[in-house]
Protein backbone atom coordinates (compact mmCIF):
# COMPACT_ATOMS: atom_id res chain seq x y z
CA UNK A 1 0.00 0.00 0.00
CA UNK A 2 1.40 3.26 -0.76
CA UNK A 3 2.07 5.82 1.67
CA UNK A 4 -0.74 8.60 0.18
CA UNK A 5 -3.27 5.51 0.55
CA UNK A 6 -2.53 4.84 4.37
CA UNK A 7 -2.87 8.09 4.68
CA UNK A 8 -6.28 8.14 3.45
CA UNK A 9 -6.97 4.91 5.35
CA UNK A 10 -5.43 6.69 8.58
CA UNK A 11 -6.99 9.34 8.70
CA UNK A 12 -10.59 7.60 7.86
CA UNK A 13 -10.15 5.57 10.89
CA UNK A 14 -8.06 7.90 13.42
CA UNK A 15 -8.85 8.15 16.88
CA UNK A 16 -7.99 11.72 18.45
CA UNK A 17 -8.94 12.01 21.79
CA UNK A 18 -7.54 16.20 22.15
CA UNK A 19 -6.29 18.29 19.79
CA UNK A 20 -5.02 22.16 20.22
CA UNK A 21 -2.45 24.25 19.54
CA UNK A 22 0.03 25.00 21.87
CA UNK A 23 1.17 29.29 22.85
CA UNK A 24 4.25 30.25 23.36
CA UNK A 25 5.09 33.34 25.06
CA UNK A 26 8.03 36.07 25.35
CA UNK A 27 8.25 35.95 21.61
CA UNK A 28 6.32 38.32 20.02
CA UNK A 29 7.56 38.77 16.16
CA UNK A 30 8.69 35.45 16.03
CA UNK A 31 6.76 31.49 15.28
CA UNK A 32 7.91 28.29 17.49
CA UNK A 33 7.80 25.30 16.06
CA UNK A 34 9.80 21.58 15.84
CA UNK A 35 10.26 21.71 19.52
CA UNK A 36 11.63 18.87 21.76
CA UNK A 37 9.82 17.09 24.19
CA UNK A 38 8.67 18.29 27.31
CA UNK A 39 10.92 17.39 30.42
CA UNK A 40 11.15 18.21 33.96
CA UNK A 41 14.42 19.62 35.94
CA UNK A 42 13.88 20.56 39.39
CA UNK A 43 10.36 20.35 39.68
CA UNK A 44 9.94 22.35 36.80
CA UNK A 45 8.29 21.42 33.54
CA UNK A 46 10.49 22.58 29.88
CA UNK A 47 10.95 22.81 26.15
CA UNK A 48 13.09 23.51 23.74
CA UNK A 49 11.58 25.47 20.54
CA UNK A 50 12.70 26.89 17.20
CA UNK A 51 12.00 30.11 17.11
CA UNK A 52 11.72 32.29 13.53
CA UNK A 53 10.43 35.13 11.86
CA UNK A 54 7.63 33.35 9.62
CA UNK A 55 9.15 35.25 6.70
CA UNK A 56 12.66 34.08 7.45
CA UNK A 57 14.38 30.92 6.25
CA UNK A 58 17.75 29.23 8.49
CA UNK A 59 17.45 31.97 10.62
CA UNK A 60 16.52 30.11 13.51
CA UNK A 61 17.22 30.15 17.15
CA UNK A 62 16.50 27.80 19.99
CA UNK A 63 15.44 29.16 23.27
CA UNK A 64 13.61 27.54 26.33
CA UNK A 65 10.38 28.01 27.44
CA UNK A 66 9.07 26.79 30.60
CA UNK A 67 5.82 26.07 31.20
CA UNK A 68 3.48 28.74 32.76
CA UNK A 69 -0.62 27.46 32.04
CA UNK A 70 -2.12 24.34 30.06
CA UNK A 71 -0.73 23.91 26.61
CA UNK A 72 0.94 27.15 27.26
CA UNK A 73 4.85 28.35 27.62
CA UNK A 74 7.05 31.43 28.30
CA UNK A 75 10.05 31.93 27.50
CA UNK A 76 13.21 31.75 30.18
CA UNK A 77 14.50 34.96 30.42
CA UNK A 78 18.27 35.24 30.31
CA UNK A 79 18.63 31.71 29.30
CA UNK A 80 20.83 30.13 27.20
CA UNK A 81 20.16 31.17 22.78
CA UNK A 82 21.67 28.82 20.54
CA UNK A 83 22.02 29.19 16.94
CA UNK A 84 20.38 26.12 16.31
CA UNK A 85 17.01 24.49 14.43
CA UNK A 86 14.87 21.67 15.57
CA UNK A 87 15.94 20.91 19.11
CA UNK A 88 15.27 17.70 20.78
CA UNK A 89 16.82 16.18 23.92
CA UNK A 90 17.78 13.00 25.80
CA UNK A 91 18.08 12.11 29.44
CA UNK A 92 20.96 10.35 31.16
CA UNK A 93 20.42 9.98 34.34
CA UNK A 94 20.98 13.29 35.75
CA UNK A 95 22.78 14.34 32.46
CA UNK A 96 20.61 16.00 29.72
CA UNK A 97 21.75 16.24 26.02
CA UNK A 98 20.17 18.48 23.94
CA UNK A 99 21.09 18.53 19.65
CA UNK A 100 20.00 20.58 16.76
CA UNK A 101 20.66 21.50 13.17
CA UNK A 102 23.22 24.16 12.98
CA UNK A 103 23.22 26.21 9.56
CA UNK A 104 26.28 27.51 7.83
CA UNK A 105 26.52 30.54 6.02
CA UNK A 106 29.95 31.50 3.56
CA UNK A 107 29.36 35.45 2.66
CA UNK A 108 25.64 35.68 3.59
CA UNK A 109 24.78 32.52 1.73
CA UNK A 110 23.79 29.42 2.65
CA UNK A 111 26.34 26.86 2.81
CA UNK A 112 25.91 23.50 4.70
CA UNK A 113 24.64 22.14 8.23
CA UNK A 114 25.94 19.96 10.37
CA UNK A 115 24.14 18.45 13.77
CA UNK A 116 25.17 19.90 17.18
CA UNK A 117 24.98 18.41 20.53
CA UNK A 118 25.31 20.20 23.74
CA UNK A 119 25.25 18.33 27.22
CA UNK A 120 25.47 19.07 30.98
CA UNK A 121 23.57 18.68 34.49
CA UNK A 122 22.78 22.03 34.68
CA UNK A 123 20.09 22.94 32.05
CA UNK A 124 21.37 26.54 31.93
CA UNK A 125 24.70 25.80 31.44
CA UNK A 126 24.96 23.24 28.89
CA UNK A 127 28.23 22.83 26.70
CA UNK A 128 28.75 22.19 22.99
CA UNK A 129 30.78 18.78 22.92
CA UNK A 130 30.43 17.06 19.38
CA UNK A 131 29.21 17.33 15.98
CA UNK A 132 27.35 14.94 13.26
CA UNK A 133 27.95 14.26 9.83
CA UNK A 134 27.93 17.26 7.02
CA UNK A 135 24.38 17.36 6.09
CA UNK A 136 23.03 15.15 7.95
CA UNK A 137 19.35 16.08 10.63
CA UNK A 138 17.92 13.99 12.64
CA UNK A 139 20.49 12.17 14.94
CA UNK A 140 18.93 10.51 17.70
CA UNK A 141 19.77 9.31 21.14
CA UNK A 142 18.73 6.45 23.05
CA UNK A 143 19.63 5.07 26.23
CA UNK A 144 19.99 0.95 26.23
CA UNK A 145 18.77 -1.25 28.78
CA UNK A 146 22.48 -3.04 29.34
CA UNK A 147 23.65 0.58 30.07
CA UNK A 148 24.85 1.66 26.50
CA UNK A 149 23.99 4.10 24.16
CA UNK A 150 21.90 3.57 20.88
CA UNK A 151 22.53 6.54 17.74
CA UNK A 152 20.29 6.32 14.76
CA UNK A 153 20.98 8.22 12.09
CA UNK A 154 19.30 9.74 8.85
CA UNK A 155 21.51 9.78 5.87
CA UNK A 156 19.94 11.37 2.73
CA UNK A 157 21.65 12.28 -0.28
CA UNK A 158 21.10 11.99 -3.67
CA UNK A 159 22.32 8.52 -5.03
CA UNK A 160 20.39 6.86 -2.06
CA UNK A 161 17.01 6.95 -4.20
CA UNK A 162 19.07 4.70 -7.27
CA UNK A 163 20.57 2.57 -4.24
CA UNK A 164 17.51 2.10 -2.00
CA UNK A 165 14.04 3.22 -4.00
CA UNK A 166 13.81 5.53 -0.75
CA UNK A 167 15.32 9.49 -0.40
CA UNK A 168 16.46 8.86 3.14
CA UNK A 169 17.75 6.02 5.10
CA UNK A 170 17.67 5.50 9.13
CA UNK A 171 21.13 3.75 10.44
CA UNK A 172 21.92 2.32 14.06
CA UNK A 173 24.60 1.80 15.76
CA UNK A 174 25.85 1.68 19.70
CA UNK A 175 28.24 3.30 21.84
CA UNK A 176 29.78 2.61 25.05
CA UNK A 177 29.73 6.31 26.28
CA UNK A 178 28.66 10.18 25.17
CA UNK A 179 32.96 10.39 24.34
CA UNK A 180 32.72 8.21 21.59
CA UNK A 181 29.61 9.71 19.79
CA UNK A 182 31.63 11.13 16.60
CA UNK A 183 30.97 12.20 12.90
CA UNK A 184 32.41 9.21 11.90
CA UNK A 185 30.69 6.33 14.29
CA UNK A 186 27.11 8.24 13.07
CA UNK A 187 28.28 8.23 9.59
CA UNK A 188 29.34 4.20 9.34
CA UNK A 189 25.54 3.15 11.65
CA UNK A 190 24.57 0.65 9.71
CA UNK A 191 21.16 0.79 7.79
CA UNK A 192 17.74 -0.52 9.01
CA UNK A 193 16.21 -1.65 5.78
CA UNK A 194 12.52 -2.04 4.64
CA UNK A 195 11.00 1.13 6.62
CA UNK A 196 10.84 3.87 3.67
CA UNK A 197 8.85 3.10 0.34
CA UNK A 198 9.70 4.42 -3.25
CA UNK A 199 10.28 7.80 -2.84
CA UNK A 200 9.56 8.16 0.71
CA UNK A 201 12.06 10.12 3.24
CA UNK A 202 11.80 10.48 6.71
CA UNK A 203 13.77 9.89 10.17
CA UNK A 204 13.50 9.39 13.97
CA UNK A 205 12.42 12.38 16.23
CA UNK A 206 12.43 10.51 19.81
CA UNK A 207 13.56 6.92 20.93
CA UNK A 208 12.19 5.29 24.08
CA UNK A 209 13.61 2.79 25.94
CA UNK A 210 10.95 -0.12 26.52
CA UNK A 211 11.13 -2.49 29.22
CA UNK A 212 11.11 -5.30 26.76
CA UNK A 213 14.32 -3.91 25.88
CA UNK A 214 12.72 -2.48 22.80
CA UNK A 215 13.12 0.86 21.60
CA UNK A 216 9.69 2.62 20.78
CA UNK A 217 10.62 5.41 18.17
CA UNK A 218 8.82 7.94 16.92
CA UNK A 219 9.73 9.68 13.96
CA UNK A 220 8.41 11.55 10.70
CA UNK A 221 7.53 9.57 7.16
CA UNK A 222 7.21 11.88 4.11
CA UNK A 223 6.30 11.83 0.44
CA UNK A 224 5.63 14.52 -2.62
CA UNK A 225 2.18 15.25 -3.83
CA UNK A 226 0.67 18.09 -5.86
CA UNK A 227 -2.11 20.32 -5.10
CA UNK A 228 -5.03 20.99 -6.90
CA UNK A 229 -3.56 23.77 -8.74
CA UNK A 230 -0.84 20.99 -9.68
CA UNK A 231 1.75 22.63 -7.66
CA UNK A 232 4.18 20.23 -5.06
CA UNK A 233 3.02 19.35 -2.14
CA UNK A 234 5.89 17.90 1.09
CA UNK A 235 3.37 15.83 2.94
CA UNK A 236 4.94 15.18 6.54
CA UNK A 237 3.26 12.38 8.89
CA UNK A 238 3.75 11.41 12.19
CA UNK A 239 4.74 7.45 12.79
CA UNK A 240 5.66 5.23 14.87
CA UNK A 241 7.55 1.93 14.86
CA UNK A 242 9.41 -0.67 16.94
CA UNK A 243 13.01 -1.82 16.72
CA UNK A 244 14.76 -4.99 18.47
CA UNK A 245 18.61 -3.30 19.05
CA UNK A 246 20.00 -6.95 19.20
CA UNK A 247 18.44 -8.57 16.10
CA UNK A 248 18.04 -4.76 14.42
CA UNK A 249 14.88 -5.50 13.33
CA UNK A 250 11.70 -3.17 12.69
CA UNK A 251 7.99 -4.00 13.08
CA UNK A 252 4.68 -2.12 13.49
CA UNK A 253 5.53 0.93 11.59
CA UNK A 254 2.21 2.84 11.88
CA UNK A 255 0.59 6.53 11.76
CA UNK A 256 0.00 8.17 14.59
CA UNK A 257 -0.89 11.98 12.88
CA UNK A 258 -1.29 13.81 10.08
CA UNK A 259 -2.14 17.19 9.34
CA UNK A 260 -5.81 16.99 9.59
CA UNK A 261 -5.70 15.59 13.19
CA UNK A 262 -4.42 19.33 14.56
CA UNK A 263 -6.35 22.26 14.43
CA UNK A 264 -6.63 24.53 11.42
CA UNK A 265 -4.05 26.87 11.04
CA UNK A 266 -1.26 28.92 8.75
CA UNK A 267 1.68 27.15 6.82
CA UNK A 268 5.45 28.66 6.70
CA UNK A 269 4.94 28.42 2.51
CA UNK A 270 2.18 26.46 0.47
CA UNK A 271 4.62 23.31 -0.07
CA UNK A 272 3.74 23.05 3.78
CA UNK A 273 0.43 23.01 4.47
CA UNK A 274 0.59 18.77 4.98
CA UNK A 275 3.61 19.09 7.11
CA UNK A 276 3.64 17.64 10.58
CA UNK A 277 7.29 17.28 12.47
CA UNK A 278 6.59 15.10 15.18
CA UNK A 279 8.36 16.34 18.69
CA UNK A 280 7.74 12.57 20.55
CA UNK A 281 5.62 11.44 23.40
CA UNK A 282 4.82 12.10 26.76
CA UNK A 283 2.68 9.87 28.67
CA UNK A 284 -0.48 11.05 30.49
CA UNK A 285 -1.94 9.33 33.79
CA UNK A 286 -5.06 8.31 31.65
CA UNK A 287 -2.90 5.83 30.17
CA UNK A 288 -2.59 7.73 26.77
CA UNK A 289 -0.44 9.93 24.87
CA UNK A 290 0.28 13.18 24.07
CA UNK A 291 2.01 13.84 21.02
CA UNK A 292 3.49 16.91 20.18
CA UNK A 293 4.48 18.30 16.72
CA UNK A 294 5.38 20.95 15.06
CA UNK A 295 2.33 22.15 12.21
CA UNK A 296 3.14 23.98 9.27
CA UNK A 297 6.60 24.74 10.00
CA UNK A 298 5.41 27.63 12.31
CA UNK A 299 2.83 26.08 15.34
CA UNK A 300 3.52 24.01 17.35
CA UNK A 301 0.43 21.25 17.80
CA UNK A 302 -0.64 18.72 21.28
CA UNK A 303 -2.93 15.62 20.25
CA UNK A 304 -3.95 13.04 22.30
CA UNK A 305 -3.99 9.58 21.08
CA UNK A 306 -3.83 6.65 22.13
CA UNK A 307 -0.20 4.31 23.76
CA UNK A 308 1.81 3.89 20.35
CA UNK A 309 4.22 1.10 21.28
CA UNK A 310 1.06 -1.11 22.99
CA UNK A 311 2.47 -4.83 23.32
CA UNK A 312 6.14 -4.23 23.21
CA UNK A 313 6.48 -3.01 26.24
CA UNK A 314 6.20 0.22 28.36
CA UNK A 315 8.31 3.38 28.28
CA UNK A 316 11.04 2.83 30.86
Amino acid sequence: MTLQAQKIQFEAAKQIYESTTVAFRGVDGFDVYNVSIPFVRDGKRYIFGRVERREEWARSWVRLFEETGQDEWTVVKDSMIYTLEDPYITEFGNELVMGGTHVQYDRGKYSTFFGYFFRGTDLHNLYYFTTGPNKMKDIRLVPLADGRIGVFSRPRHADMKVKYGSESMIGFTIIGSLEELTAEVIENAPYIYGIFGQGEWGGVNQAYLLDSGKIGVIGHICYQDKDESGDVVKVYLNMAFIFDPITRESSNLHLIGSRSCYPPGPAKAPHLVDCVFASGIVMRPDGKADLYSGIGDCQVGRIAIDYPFEGYGRIV
